[in-house]
């Protein structure tokens, strides 16, 4: 078995039994092969609702998919293996394909729309923590999504720096100004439309696409009531377990 399958089929028996893998004990993958892992760990596990993306020090951008069974609207409660990492980030839905606009990233009103998400982020490894190609592989550590409230009169405009709260139990995680990854949620936008291509069936209208976190990550466990907000957008929660 070659190290791309090897590695598939460890992701697949990690979550199907819901352990985790010693990553010294997998081999690590390049970009192309981490992506690679991706789809096909991705067409086990059934449809995609959207990407999540940020830049790398050179080359390439991190992006992974998102699946549809682990999407949910915001007031969700999600399942909790132990703990869940939680992270306050700016999405953008697809309301037109992107592929049919002319240079749709330097355009964004046409093609999406901003809302306010919690991505909930999770791993099938233990001790990758310095593993950045292996962490890529799985997903980029994605768990899933909850979607909230769409920005309807948005003008097109980058968010940048933004003023935000984030609440999990008695926990104050952010309260005030932040900043998005790379000073530009468009940025990072354009990062996907430019290198998805065809990956884990490409850009679709419906689907969302989250820049990163404006929290940082901090992990929870279940029975944590999970409360954000962005100025300028409604409300955003879940329920951990």
């Amino acid at each position: 078995m070659g190290m791309i399958e090897t590695v598939t089929a460890a992701f697949l028996d990690a979550r199907r039994r819901k352990t985790r893998i010693d990553a010294a004990t997998v081999p690590t993958p390049d970009y192309d092969a981490a992506l690679e892992i991706q789809s096909r760990v991705q067409r086990r596990l059934g449809p995609v609702s959207g990407f999540k993306v940020g830049a790398r020090p050179e080359g390439a951008p991190s992006m992974a998919p998102i699946l549809s069974a682990q999407t949910w609207q915001s007031g969700a409660r999600v399942p909790v293996r132990d703990t869940m990492g939680i992270e306050l980030e700016i999405g953008f839905e697809v309301i037109a394909a992107p592929n049919t606009v002319p240079d749709a990233a330097a355009d964004p009103l046409r093609c999406f729309r901003p809302r306010i998400v919690l991505e909930l982020v999770d791993s099938r490894l233990s001790g990758a923590e310095d593993d950045a190609l292996l962490k890529l592989a799985d997903m980029q550590m994605n768990e899933g999504v909850i979607l909230g409230p769409v920005l309807d009169d948005w003008d097109g405009s980058d968010f940048g720096t933004l003023d935000a709260t984030l609440t999990c139990g008695d926990t104050v995680v952010v309260d005030g100004p932040v900043s998005v990854p790379g000073g530009s949620a468009l940025g990072s936008l354009s990062l996907l439309c430019t290198h998805v291509g065809a990956h884990c069936g490409g850009l679709q209208v419906g689907q969302v696409v989250i820049t990163g976190s404006i929290s940082g990550l901090s992990y929870f466990p279940g029975g944590t009531e999970v409360a954000g907000r962005i100025d300028g957008f409604g409300p955003i929660s879940c329920h951990l377990g």
